[in-house]
């Protein structure tokens, strides 16, 4: 009896972190897109004074405030300068959020950009969304562990008691 609730127990564990992964991956990618239109709109200024002068080419506004003697230009070089490069990463994680289903999940579990990883779980809450993928991870997340664990105790079973099973006890009829 004891045995069947903590079988219950881990699936249901496993079933209820299984369906936070649709919710932990929705809201990174909220967050990326948050950033990514604050990056934008950051270098919008400076992109129309690299149109009107240098041709739309920023590196080349770069270049002009970094040959300047004046450290005020220095500065700003700086300044746009990680700005470009905030930019280029928020383009490229947005990009890898676009992807298939699993490639999004890969990465936001396993090579998501640390800062907004850790941002979005300091902000998450945890949720139980009603929708397909979010219902498959949960029973593949239940099903799973509950499996290996099962099938681990059955082995280990089995090894210790070398492979012999309990003799059948006679029915009472």
């Amino acid at each position: 009896m004891l045995r069947s609730y903590l079988r219950l127990l881990l699936f249901t564990c496993g079933l209820l972190l299984g369906v936070q992964v649709p919710g932990l991956i929705n809201d990174y990618s909220q967050r990326v897109q948050a950033h990514l239109l604050e990056s934008r709109e950051g270098l919008k200024g400076f992109e129309q004074t690299a149109q009107r002068f240098f041709n739309g080419d920023l590196q080349a506004l770069v270049r002009h405030y970094r040959a300047s003697d004046d450290p005020v230009f220095h500065s700003d070089a700086d300044s746009i300068d990680s700005l470009l490069g905030r930019n280029r990463l928020l383009e490229g994680e947005w990009q890898i959020l676009q992807g298939p289903w699993l490639t999004r999940t890969w990465h936001v579990l396993v090579a998501a950009d640390a800062q907004l990883r850790d941002e979005t779980l300091k902000g998450y809450s945890y949720q139980v969304l009603l929708v397909p993928e979010a219902i498959a991870w949960g029973l593949g997340c239940a099903l799973l562990p509950a499996l290996l664990l099962e099938s681990f105790l059955l082995l280990l079973g089995w090894v210790l008691l070398g492979g012999r099973r309990k003799p059948v006890q006679p029915s009472w009829r």
